[in-house]
């Protein structure tokens, strides 16, 4: 069996019978560190960089154009500040940072045939220009690794954090029960063709997907506190990446159960899998909400009402395509 998560076990050790706003807090910060990659940190160390060799350069060109064994030369030093301030701070927008990024190599190009030509001026150092090429050699590599890294994390979908409740006049035992049989999730789950249990912990879903395709990965129990909650991850290899938590607590009154879901999801098929799925209203954070909402009917009224088989006027082409399946 995979060892438990960091987060499981601090909090199995700290918090035996309870779960607090700092739980909560300190479970997504160590969910999304898992899921979302380290490439937006690379990111801006590198537009920071870039503006302050940019700042360096357009404020003191002389200063800098002597360092590097160049000479007197503002004007050409001022045009390569410039250019690093533009590079950092598109790299910092976020917006298409591997481009930025990219752009860096080409700029690092420009002021290695810079170098070159400036060892014919008469005013140049060439031991300070050759000292010079080699950081501009050393930077370049760093700017071909972060557009690499860049350019890669610009085709994968970012992760979706989900967070929905909803309160229910049922008691806590009675919701762990129901949605611990992972059998019963299709009941209220509109999304779900099928949950099949294969072990204790262990259980095989089959969802809908946009335009009319499904879904298939296998999840895992990993946290399961009888009447509290319930933690779960999807195993290695499924198409879908996502975990989280459902989490029972007393509602004020007495007036039944806060249910609460917690939840990180990366779409498949990367960012256009995401759009898609907007496009089509099955978007996770959508889905989420009508399921609980379906689960409070089923469970107060026996029954998740229903518009299928009803008469209705035929829509439009925009709500066909917008509201899919969600009108149920």
């Amino acid at each position: 069996m995979a060892a438990e998560p960091k987060w499981q076990q601090d909090f199995s050790s700290e918090h035996p019978d309870e779960w607090t706003d700092e739980d909560e807090a300190q479970w997504q910060e160590a969910n999304a560190s898992r899921l979302a990659p380290d490439d937006r940190q690379l990111g801006q160390i590198l537009g920071v960089v870039s503006i302050g060799l940019g700042l360096a350069e357009l404020l003191a060109p002389r200063a800098v154009g002597r360092a590097i064994g160049v000479g007197d030369h503002p004007a050409i030093v001022r045009m390569v500040g410039v250019r690093e301030i533009v590079t950092g701070l598109g790299i910092l927008s976020e917006r298409a940072p591997g481009a930025w990024a990219w752009a860096r190599v080409a700029g690092d190009a420009m002021d290695l045939a810079l170098l070159g030509a400036a060892t014919s001026s008469p005013d140049a150092d060439p031991r300070r220009i050759a000292a010079a090429t080699a950081g501009v050699l050393g930077v370049a590599a760093l700017d071909v690794y972060s557009g690499q890294r860049l350019t890669a994390s610009q085709s994968t979908a970012p992760a979706i954090s989900v967070t929905q409740a909803v309160t229910i006049n049922s008691p806590a035992a009675e919701l762990y029960g129901f949605w611990k049989n992972v059998e019963n999730l299709p009941l209220f789950m509109q999304h779900l063709e099928s949950v099949s249990q294969v072990s204790d912990r262990v259980s095989h879903w089959v969802a809908k997907a946009p335009a009319g395709t499904c879904v298939e990965w296998d999840a895992e129990i990993v946290d399961d506190r009888p009447e509290r909650r319930l933690g779960w991850r999807t195993l290695p290899g499924s198409q879908v990446t996502h975990e989280g938590m459902v989490s029972f607590e007393p509602a004020t009154a007495d007036r039944g159960t806060v249910v609460r879901v917690e939840m990180l999801y990366v779409p498949p098929a990367g960012k256009a899998g995401l759009w898609i799925a907007r496009l089509f209203g099955e978007e996770p954070a959508l889905q989420v909400a009508d399921d609980l909402r379906h689960l409070k009917q089923l469970l107060e009224t026996g029954e998740v009402p229903t518009t299928l088989g009803q008469s209705a006027g035929k829509r439009s082409i925009f709500g066909r395509t917008t509201l899919g399946r969600r009108i149920q």
